[in-house]
């Protein structure tokens, strides 16, 4: 895997489809944590817990999973009832055991037909830790594409890590399994090409740790004005760039956090402003990385 160092000034304009300055992506996290696990290791839960202080994973953290369990249960239908009232789609990430033991979930995102991209196989295990084990990391990875596979009945086509922690060799991996973009590199508000050694193309679509649910509210103590100031603000300076080089803007969504009733609503006034510029694509990553492979060349000549 390599990618080359081309900053923005050295990049001709992005032109996106039909005239658009900015792409959103309101992306939708389905993931899935195991009540206990066999390990007497500390737990590593990937995100912020709502009570502090480790637990061993052979300890069932009873606050902190039915904190998140409640956006399974709860937030995440909240969530949908606002992208349904707004008529806007999320975009969704799956770990694979999502698919297995929360299947209403997946199955009402299917049913509106928005994009899910394959997600680990669970979100308390990471690809780093099999850093010095490719063959290891690729079976996680084969066994996590099966599952998705069997749940949303087709291959998957894009991917983000739990807690966005990659390996040198998981885009390689990704190409080779037939994958078209990446959202780990978290470098960029344009896409652009990386380079992969079975030569197959790969694009990478960024997530973001910043525009996030997690951070806005949890790390940085923001309430629900806050955190719709920060959205509105990252909004209307991409924006305004756009206007002479396209730039994409995506918002890391949580069904715990954001699924709160005292949250949803930086949610859903954030949809009404965007919806408010006619010159705005809420688009998919797919849709993203599909335009791009074909016009990456009149963008950043040679980056591929």
């Amino acid at each position: 895997m390599h990618y080359d160092f081309v900053p923005m000034p050295m990049r001709k304009p992005l032109r996106w489809p039909n005239g658009k300055r900015l792409a959103i992506m309101l992306t939708t996290n389905f993931e899935y944590w195991d009540a206990v696990r066999e390990s007497s290791d500390r737990y590593y839960p990937g995100g912020p817990g709502i009570v502090g202080g480790d637990l061993p994973g052979n300890v069932w953290d009873s606050p902190n999973f039915t904190w998140r369990e409640y956006g399974q249960r709860v937030g995440v239908w909240r969530m949908f009832d606002v992208f349904d009232a707004a008529g806007v789609p999320s975009t969704c990430t799956m770990n694979a055991k999502m698919g297995l033991e929360r299947r209403a979930v997946i199955d009402a995102a299917l049913e509106r037909g928005w994009e899910i991209l394959a997600h680990n196989y669970v979100q308390s295990d990471l690809l780093t830790d099999f850093y010095f084990d490719v063959d290891k990391e690729r079976e996680v990875i084969r066994e996590t594409l099966r599952i998705y596979r069997e749940v949303c009945g087709k291959p998957a086509r894009g991917w983000l890590s739990s807690s966005l922690r990659q390996t040198m060799n998981t885009i390689d991996i990704l190409a080779e399994e037939g994958l078209l973009f990446t959202t780990d590199l978290l470098n960029d508000d344009q896409p652009y090409m990386v380079q992969t050694r079975s030569g197959k193309p790969m694009v990478s679509v960024p997530y973001t740790s910043e525009v996030n649910d997690f951070t806005v509210f949890m790390r940085q103590g923001m309430d629900v004005d806050g955190a719709l100031k920060v959205f509105i603000e990252q909004f209307d300076w991409l924006r305004a760039e756009g206007e002479k080089s396209g730039r994409f803007m995506n918002i890391g969504l949580h069904p715990h956090v954001i699924g709160q009733p005292f949250r949803i609503r930086a949610l859903r006034d954030f949809i009404d402003y965007a919806k408010g510029f006619d010159d705005v694509w809420f688009a998919t990553r797919e849709e993203i990385a599909s335009w791009y492979v074909e016009h990456h060349d009149e963008h950043i000549p040679g980056d591929a």
